[in-house]
């Protein structure tokens, strides 16, 4: 039997590029990611190490840098700017997502206490700007957190939560919470 950290990769083709998706260990911090990696596209800023895939090798360049290790050279959120949101950015991108890149490093760390309901199965993040209506940004699970890492600077974010139950019927908005973003 395969260990669950060492499955053989998938590979499946869409036009000229080559996909490959493989289950790769991260073992500083004792994770296993889903790692796909598309060849022949455009470069991309979180294929720290340049070879041209951007995998678990990534994800450990990046935690390199932040520990000193390796000379920050990430272009993700500022020229040379290495810490852990840069780590979050990489491993999002090594599980399907854009690798985010933005000029300044700022984010929005959302915490909110637990429904009380015994069968809430999940919540969803709603944002609007101040004279905007409410998105849907995330739905996170079952998790009371949230990192928003899409936000730009000197744009004002109001935030509401709402819970989901196991019928997928969901709760009214939490009260709101604004995060207002500083220019760099």
């Amino acid at each position: 039997m395969v260990p669950a950290c060492q499955r053989p990769p998938v590979t499946a083709t869409r036009g000229n590029r080559s996909i490959l998706g493989a289950v790769r260990p991260i073992l500083l911090i004792g994770f296993c990611f889903l790692s796909i990696r598309a060849h022949g596209g455009a470069s991309n800023a979180c294929d720290l190490n340049g070879d041209g895939v951007v995998d678990a090798a990534d994800v450990q360049a990046a935690i390199n840098m932040i520990i000193g290790i390796s000379p920050c050279t990430a272009a993700i959120a500022g020229t040379n700017v290495c810490d852990v949101v840069i780590v979050q950015r990489v491993a999002n991108a090594v599980l399907g997502e854009p690798c985010l890149t933005s000029t300044g490093i700022h984010v929005v760390v959302l915490s909110w206490t637990a429904s009380t309901s015994s069968d809430v199965t999940g919540y969803k993040i709603y944002r609007r700007t101040r004279s905007g209506t409410y998105r849907l940004l995330a739905t996170p699970g079952n998790v009371t957190s949230y990192l928003d890492t899409t936000v730009i600077s000197g744009i004002t974010y109001i935030y509401a939560v709402s819970a989901v139950n196991s019928s997928n019927q969901e709760s009214g908005l939490s009260a709101a919470t604004r995060a207002v973003i500083p220019t760099p």
